[in-house]
């Protein structure tokens, strides 16, 4: 290549794709994106490690490949359970091929190990050395960005990031990050050297100077002009490549991608509206989707940030209204894809979920029969079953599903066992079948004593039951029903 640089001239470099392996792996990677929006994390991540091997300067593609992981893993941050003794191995041939500088080793050894714990700081940072090696320093800088999601706090991580987002001219951000490192660690000269350094590269840029102040206006009418490509933003690039290519999807998600990095959602969603408009592809309408959801659930965070911050009537409409767009986009989300995908049990589980959100429980009900059929979902859909059923005042009914569901729910999904027993309890108090009602609050007081108000709860069985012996007609004292799916 004759724009190497000499970063990229050491060591094994993957090499450059051809335009027919090009084609191909943005073809895998719109199949990766299609399988990833049905939740089959699994075969998505093989999916997507073939276009972050292949291709392993694309942030786009690393940035998919991250984020299926994350949501396959529930962002749990630690990955698969006991996955340290598979990436024992993988992580010994890492160094072995770092050591050698094997970077085509590297990202392919490295994939496998984040399919494993994608929040592995080791195997970041590997990789992010591997791109910074290379020249990959957009790709380089999602590897980072997930590092600093697994450890907020570590400081030579904050540095990697800043510069290389000095490197991509993003002048505001690597500030900021340097100010975080100012913070972590008070007093480090080199991040106030930094930020001074930056102030001034960023004021040379925007004025149109090079370092020595002569102007490029000048320099260009002498005849020493300016690359324009150089002079272009990354966003300006791509959106004089859509209109060279305007059907090229790959495109606009990229030109969407780094608006929401930058939280310009409203911006994200024209990219996206004009990319479905113009390609008539599903998987655009599904990322115009899934940012309009991404805008609304930060809408949401900072209404209830606001109202912890500040608890009043005002706050708290505020925060009921963002929650009440989020829920009614969803549904909309949802529905439109148990449409298109009518045998994905996952989307007919979550459509349910927000049919009862929005208090349609009939319709929440016919979702949850469906969905119930995927083992993986069964207990939780059991128990939501329960929710609706008793919404709609079949108690008994509701009962049946609520000891369905402690039957089905594992020991170890505790909250939604422990979820399902005070249901159960409280319902079965309430329709004074006392003996049900004991089994049930004994059997969350052996998991959880603590739980919401089983002790209390306990205490008024007995005496029901105590009364019940005596032939005592007292009537029941009400007791706090469990709050239905919108509220946990």
């Amino acid at each position: 290549m004759a724009s190497e640089t000499p970063a990229q001239t050491a060591g094994n470099v993957p090499p450059e794709p051809s335009p027919a392996k090009r084609k191909r792996l943005k073809e895998c990677f719109e199949y990766g994106n299609r399988i990833a929006a049905q939740e089959n994390f699994d075969y998505a991540a093989d999916v997507y490690t073939e276009c972050v091997v292949g291709e392993p300067g694309n942030a786009l593609y690393v940035q998919a490949f991250l984020t299926n992981l994350k949501k396959k893993y529930n962002n749990n941050k630690r990955g698969k359970g006991l996955g340290f003794l598979k990436l024992a191995p993988l992580k010994a041939a890492l160094r072995k091929a770092i050591h050698a500088k094997d970077w085509v080793n590297v990202f392919k050894t490295g994939a496998e190990a984040l399919k494993i714990n994608p929040w592995d700081t080791g195997v970041l940072t590997a990789l992010s050395e591997a791109c910074d090696q290379c020249g990959f320093h957009e790709a380089q800088l999602v590897y980072l960005k997930m590092a600093l999601d697994a450890n907020p706090k570590d400081v030579e991580m904050c540095r990697r990031c800043a510069k290389t987002l000095a490197e991509l001219g993003l002048y505001d951000q690597a500030i900021a990050m340097w100010h975080k490192v100012e913070q972590l660690r008070p007093n480090d000269t080199e991040a106030s050297k930094a930020v001074a350094d930056l102030a001034v590269r960023k004021t040379i840029e925007a004025g149109g100077y090079d370092e020595t102040g002569e102007s490029r206006r000048r320099v260009e009418a002498a005849g020493g002009a300016v690359s324009t490509a150089d002079a272009l933003s990354r966003k300006d690039r791509l959106e004089m490549e859509i209109k060279r290519q305007p059907n090229n999807l790959t495109l606009y998600i990229e030109l969407a991608e780094l608006y929401v990095r930058e939280d310009d959602y409203a911006r994200a969603e024209q990219v996206m509206a004009k990319a479905y408009e113009v390609t008539k592809d599903v998987s655009a309408k599904e990322k115009l989707e899934d940012i309009q959801l991404r805008r609304l659930r930060q809408a949401m965070a900072d209404a209830e940030k606001q109202y912890r911050a500040s608890p009043n009537e005002n706050t708290k409409a505020q925060l009921v209204a963002a929650q009440k767009a989020l829920w009614a986009k969803e549904l909309e989300v949802y529905r439109d894809r148990v449409e298109r995908f009518p045998n994905n049990l996952s989307f007919r589980f979550e459509l349910g979920v927000r049919y009862q959100l929005n208090e349609m429980y009939e319709e929440a009900i016919k979702q949850y029969q469906m969905a119930q059929s995927d083992p993986r979902r069964k207990g939780v859909c059991l128990l939501n079953l329960g929710q609706c059923f008793e919404k709609i005042g079949q108690h008994r009914l509701a009962l049946k599903h609520f000891e369905d569901a402690i039957q089905e729910i594992s020991d170890r999904d505790a909250e939604n066992k422990k979820r399902a027993l005070y249901a159960a309890a409280v319902l079965a108090y309430r329709l004074k079948d006392y003996r049900r009602a004991e089994q049930h609050a004994s059997a969350l007081a052996a998991m959880d004593y603590s739980y919401r108000n089983v002790g209390e709860l306990l205490d008024r069985i007995a005496k029901r039951l105590e009364a019940e012996r005596s032939g005592s007609t007292e009537e029941a004292v009400e007791v706090e029903l469990p709050p239905g799916q919108d509220e946990d």
